[in-house]
């Protein structure tokens, strides 16, 4: 009886790590309107928002494309320590990171390859380097192409997004 609630249990397991299948990409999320408020004048965008664990988890694995001025933005409940960082496992696309602090500045950015690996533990991982509250990825070069830099800011809404 034993060995068959064992197998039974760890059909079970299979069947669940089966189900998030991470080579998908996640439906669209919900989107929001911002800019980055540089020197040189605010820079439009729109941001997925992941806001649940799952979401922020699955975050952009699997996609094959971005819009320029397209990203996700990943918003944490709490204040992540310094070491917390991303990683790319499954992850097609060429990326830029802005990890922001609790007033959405940008702290720090990354640049972050694809790996699209069977292997996770083979992935490398992109730590902040300093405490962030969320975090924004765009496609590679988008940051430094558009003038965006440690110190900018993020704003939400559209009216925030025109020249005084």
């Amino acid at each position: 009886m034993r060995p068959l609630l064992v197998a039974i249990a760890c059909t079970g397991i299979l069947t669940s790590a089966c189900a998030a299948d991470t080579s998908v990409p996640q439906p669209r999320l919900p989107e929001v309107v911002a800019c980055f408020m540089t020197d040189n004048g605010p820079v439009p965008v729109t941001l997925e928002v992941a806001r649940e664990f799952s979401q922020r988890q699955s975050g952009l694995m699997g996609r094959e494309s971005l819009k320029e001025n397209e990203g996700m933005l990943f918003q944490y409940p709490n204040l992540q320590s310094p070491d917390r960082g991303f990683w790319m496992y499954k992850t097609q696309l060429d990326l830029d990171i802005a990890y922001l602090d609790e007033q959405d500045q940008i702290a720090s950015i990354r640049q972050m390859a694809p790996c699209v690996t069977g292997s996770a533990s083979s992935c490398p991982s992109y730590p902040a380097g300093v405490a962030f509250q969320s975090a924004v990825e765009m496609n590679q070069d988008f940051f430094s192409d558009h003038g965006i830099e440690v110190g900018d800011r993020l704003m939400t809404g559209t009216e925030h997004c025109s020249n005084p």
